[in-house]
């Protein structure tokens, strides 16, 4: 019988192997390791940091801080998936007597590395960073290089690691960075419970909504919180990963059907808006019709088309403000009020530019 190697058994969680050690003696203690990483993915996990709003008080962006909660988030669902594929592969190669168990866990292995690396998955040029850990972060390096290495140096376990994470979605890769965020909505939304919060974008303002589901955007960007402000009344949504300070209280609300209707067409939709759909239409040059296939993100879909005039049924917020990086080559024709909030746009940026450098 081929054996799963003792070095993937799931048990093994990260909080039970990490070493012991007196809280005292360690609560501000960091070690710092040199990670080898290819320039390409040093470069999209700095879009991610940044994207998620891992940000230094300077300003620039906290790569650091972004790795240290993407360790500890994603080393548990990485070592299962990899578990579970080699408990696939033995098990297949169990069935051919000729191959031996060090031979078996030797394919396997190599198997393993192909499908979550991608082949080797390098590149020419590679960056070292400095990856400086502490608590939670600590004990998963540990655990990593005391248990976890077999064959493969601590460096390439990481890159695996990232290179596994990068090959998500990025709606999932959020629900991966902010998984307890993504918890207390859930159980909010399944307990029917009120809840306050902050946001990033206004940190100054609590909210307090009835949380009603979360949904993807179409690009599978983000996710978005679907809710009823208590105070007005009316549908919100709010990015997931912008929401801070987030507190269920005890206090309990009744599905509205109506918001419910609005929330779900907003979900299959746009889930990043909520604003009130609008009847528009939009006359595009030759090079306007060139950049709408091109621009993707946040695209409202099209209705119908007539020569150059484009029809749509969307949220009043994101038309305008997915036509105002066409310039002269997406006009607004109706309505009236799109129209002129777009000309508005332009005027404002027109007297910017007309005032002397």
């Amino acid at each position: 019988m081929i054996t799963t190697p003792k070095w993937l058994y799931k048990s093994n969680k990260y909080n039970i192997i990490a070493l012991k050690h007196d809280p005292n003696m360690e609560m501000y203690m960091t070690e710092k390791y040199k990670i080898y990483l290819p320039e390409d993915m040093r470069t999209r996990l700095m879009n991610d940091a940044e994207l998620f709003e891992f940000i230094k008080k300077d300003g620039s962006v906290n790569l650091n801080a972004f790795l240290k909660v993407l360790l500890v988030d994603y080393f548990d669902p990485y070592r299962e998936t990899k578990a579970r594929l080699l408990d696939t592969i033995l098990s297949d190669l169990s069935e051919y007597s000729s191959i031996s168990d060090e031979d078996a866990n030797a394919i396997a292995d190599k198997i393993i590395n192909t499908y979550l690396r991608g082949g080797s998955g390098r590149s020419d040029r590679s960056a070292a960073i400095t990856l400086t850990v502490s608590g939670a972060s600590l004990d998963v390096m540990r655990a990593i290089e005391n248990n976890l290495l077999g064959n493969i140096s601590l460096s390439q376990y990481v890159y695996d690691m990232f290179q596994s994470y990068l090959s998500i979605s990025r709606s999932n890769r959020e629900m991966i960075i902010f998984r307890d965020t993504f918890s207390d909505l859930q159980d909010a939304i399944r307990k029917k419970n009120v809840i306050t919060f902050s946001s990033t974008t206004v940190p100054e303002l609590m909210f307090t909504v009835e949380p009603y589901m979360i949904a993807a955007s179409k690009e599978e960007q983000f996710n978005y919180l679907l809710c009823r402000d208590k105070k007005t009344g009316f549908p919100r949504t709010f990015r997931v990963s912008r929401i801070q300070a987030l507190y269920i209280t005890p206090e309990k609300y009744e599905p509205n059907e109506k918001i419910i209707r609005e929330l779900q067409e907003a979900a299959a939709r746009s889930p990043q808006s909520v604003s009130r759909s609008v009847e528009a239409k939009v006359r595009l040059t030759d090079r306007g019709i060139k950049m709408f296939r091109a621009i993707t993100k946040n695209r409202p879909d099209v209705l119908k088309k007539e020569d150059h005039i484009y029809f749509f049924n969307w949220p009043k917020k994101q038309l305008e403000e997915y036509f105002q990086r066409f310039g002269r080559d997406a006009v607004i024709l109706s309505p009236e009020e799109c129209r002129e909030s777009v000309r508005i746009f332009y005027g404002k940026a027109l007297d910017a530019y007309a005032k002397p450098v």
